[in-house]
């Protein structure tokens, strides 16, 4: 069974850029359709980004043109380049496939934008 895990979060300030991972324990080229998710506190989670096994990225529109999400098949790894971060962008980010499956959710990666 192939495991999600994400790293990459951290605090930064306004303006500022992270790089989030999505390591899969296994072939990550077997889920065709992978999404970046984020849950900000008392809000429900959200999908943000997604890319599929042709390289189609789609972007909700709060990050369109902020956020670009890439895959690397060759090392089993989603990315989430995130530049011009905003306060609003402090959540904890997840990654699953799409639709999401139970045993994908992993610990994720927590974001923290401020200054």
């Amino acid at each position: 069974q192939v495991q999600l895990v994400e790293s990459g979060g951290g605090l930064v300030q306004p303006g500022g850029s992270l790089r989030l991972s999505c390591a899969a324990s296994g072939s990550i080229a077997t889920i065709v359709a992978v999404g970046w998710y984020r849950q900000a506190p008392g809000k429900q989670r959200e999908l943000v980004a997604t890319i599929t096994s042709g390289d189609n990225p789609l972007y909700v529109d709060s990050v369109k043109g902020r956020f670009t999400i890439s895959r690397d098949n060759a090392k089993n790894t989603v990315y989430l380049q995130m530049n011009s971060l905003k306060p609003e962008d402090t959540a904890v980010y997840y990654c699953n496939s799409i639709p999401t499956m139970k045993n994908y959710w992993g610990q994720g990666t927590q974001v923290t934008v401020s200054s």
